[in-house]
């Protein structure tokens, strides 16, 4: 599978690859990459940066949203073939080390077997590398507080509960949230479409996932690049409310049965 690079502001581009995103942030000739997909989308990562008219030369540093295979998947490589820094929240560290794993299981996988297009996603995964030993060798905390100094200056968001380390990264000046998995659009796993939170089995703490959507509310901005799905175009905060919609009434509803 090709990526598919769409320019969604100026300097900002989000990336579709196998069934999970990434976003390039280009400032002149130097680019920040959010994300990296799972170790199968090496090809579709450096043909992004490629497409933009960039090289894996010219980035500046890896901001990873969390720790997961599929978001996690080219960062070792760019760390020790380019020297690339890779920049997680402090708590995401020792998971981008592999201390722990904070990751839907096999078991989770097979309760779940019911959902629409579950086994064709499983089997998705295990051949583009989502069930690999995936480590980054040596990550490191953001460098500061506050904008990063960066192409695109992106300010890190803790977004608990999906990871305890996950991070959405704001850019004020664009009006734009790169929401990682704290706020999706699609899943090939789930029948809806629009924003929404995934499937709870995906979640470490799903309790902490519903709180984050406040913090993701209180950002300015008018357009949603999510880890899964499409670009969404409308105010944030509405999509918030709406994924926190959604996910009350399945909450409710599977009390009820």
């Amino acid at each position: 599978m090709r990526a598919e690079v769409h320019q969604v502001a100026d300097g900002t581009y989000l990336v579709h690859g196998n069934n999970v995103n990434w976003v390039i942030l280009k400032d002149g000739d130097d680019l920040t990459l959010i994300d990296t997909g799972y170790p199968g989308d090496r090809p579709g990562i450096l043909e992004s940066l490629a497409a933009v008219g960039g090289s894996p030369e010219a980035v500046s540093a890896v901001l990873i949203t969390h720790a997961h295979n599929d978001h996690l998947g080219s960062a070792e490589y760019l760390r020790s073939t380019y020297g690339t820094p890779i920049y997680l929240h402090p708590a995401e560290v020792p998971h981008a080390r592999r201390e722990f794993l904070h990751q839907a299981t096999l078991g989770d996988v097979v309760r779940n077997v019911w959902r629409p297009g579950m086994l064709p996603w499983a089997a998705h995964v295990i051949k583009v590398g989502g069930m690999e030993h995936n480590p980054v060798t040596a990550p490191e905390p953001f460098p500061g507080e506050g904008a990063l100094d960066l192409p695109g200056r992106p300010v890190p968001v803790h977004t608990p509960g999906h990871t305890d380390g996950h991070c959405v990264y704001h850019l004020p000046a664009a009006g734009i949230v790169i929401s990682g998995d704290a706020l999706v659009s699609g899943h090939a796993v789930s029948w809806t479409k629009g924003p929404q939170l995934l499937p709870g089995f995906f979640d470490h703490d799903r309790g902490r996932v519903v709180a984050s959507l406040d913090l993701i509310a209180a950002l300015e901005g008018d357009t949603l690049l999510p880890g899964h799905g499409p670009v969404h175009r409308g105010a944030v905060r509405a999509a918030a409310e709406q994924a926190r919609d959604r996910a009350t009434r399945k909450a409710r509803t599977s009390k009820a049965s």
